[in-house]
């Protein structure tokens, strides 16, 4: 396994040089298997200290890959991972004990008490038992009164806090969650995104994959999107819904339209609802100079005759986005 800094191309993907200290830094990284199925292509990136992460990739993307290797579960092929300074292979006891990791899969001792499986996560890292600690995990997480309770009765919710509670029992600065709330409803989901907030908040950094893409949307600081073991882009969630979202004007009319009047041919308008709605599309990442003005459209609308009794702005999802990004690639 060799650790090589990756040489600069013009191919690299579009990624922002983080503005605050990174507490993980990707370094060519690469995952290659014998069968010659690349499941990373030299991966860059920066995750920065207390934020929120989400990176969004099809099935088979190599997300899960890529948080293996940077936990120390996987070897990467080539590259190297620093953890907080610490290279992730020739120090990783030190790389390890300052992350907390909730799989995807809900494995645990169906028989042990959630207390005691939490408790028992602490002593892997070395650590002293501190009964105030596992009690605020337990009672952040609404576990507390299930504390006493074997896992095997617990519901599917449940058993995915029980793994995030784990993952926090030895007080980790960072914090990786493998879609956390698969398989989960949409109540419980939401709770758990209050929990990520709150985590947020006491400093720790918080990565996540997600297919759910309104999770990202709500919680995310900054968005990677990976698609065939590549990083396709890497942005600041409002810049990125800004750069590369499209916004649409839709007018509804008074009176339907045949077509649009040849007077506007030269604007991006379309008819929608059998001619009673009036839609103009335009880029969001244009800049007010390149253009037109909603104003100067709406007078030269009126100048042909055309009213219209409501008006409505959309801005593309991030789902939209997301889906548009893939395609490309």
């Amino acid at each position: 396994m060799s650790h090589q800094t990756p040489n600069a191309s013009e191919s690299q993907p579009r990624i922002e040089t983080p503005s605050a200290s990174s507490v993980i830094e990707i370094q060519g990284l690469a995952k290659r298997y014998d069968s010659g199925f690349e499941a990373l292509k030299r991966v860059d990136l920066e995750i920065q200290r207390g934020e929120i992460f989400a990176l969004l990739g099809p099935n088979g993307a190599g997300k899960t890959t890529l948080i293996s290797i940077i936990c120390g579960l996987v070897n990467p092929t080539e590259g190297r991972v620093l953890i907080d300074g610490h290279d992730n292979v020739i120090d990783y006891r030190a790389a390890r004990a300052k992350i907390g990791l909730v799989p995807q899969e809900l494995t645990s001792d169906a028989f042990e008490t959630v207390w005691n499986t939490v408790s028992f996560s602490r002593g892997l890292f070395g650590h002293k038992a501190k009964r105030s600690h596992i009690e605020d995990v337990l009672k952040s997480l609404s576990l507390w009164e299930k504390r006493k309770n074997k896992l095997i009765t617990l519901s599917g919710g449940m058993k995915r806090r029980v793994l995030i509670a784990k993952a926090l029992a030895h007080e980790p600065e960072i914090l990786f969650l493998d879609e956390p709330t698969a398989g989960v409803d949409v109540e419980l989901r939401r709770d758990m995104w209050e929990v990520v907030r709150k985590l947020r908040e006491r400093g720790v950094t918080i990565i996540l994959t997600t297919h759910y893409i309104e999770e990202a949307e709500e919680m995310a600081d900054r968005i990677g999107v990976i698609n065939r073991g590549e990083i396709v882009l890497v942005r600041e969630k409002a810049a990125l819904m800004r750069q590369l979202g499209s916004k649409q004007l839709t007018l509804q009319l008074h009176k339907p339209l045949a077509s649009v009047p040849p007077a506007l041919s030269h604007y991006p308008l379309s008819l929608a609802d059998n001619g009673s709605v009036l839609v103009y599309t335009y880029d969001a990442s244009e800049t007010s100079e390149t253009r037109v003005s909603i104003s100067t459209l709406l007078n030269d609308i009126e100048a042909t005759g055309i009213q219209f009794k409501d008006l409505q702005t959309k801005q593309s999802s991030l789902e939209e986005i997301f889906v548009d990004l893939v395609k490309e690639r």
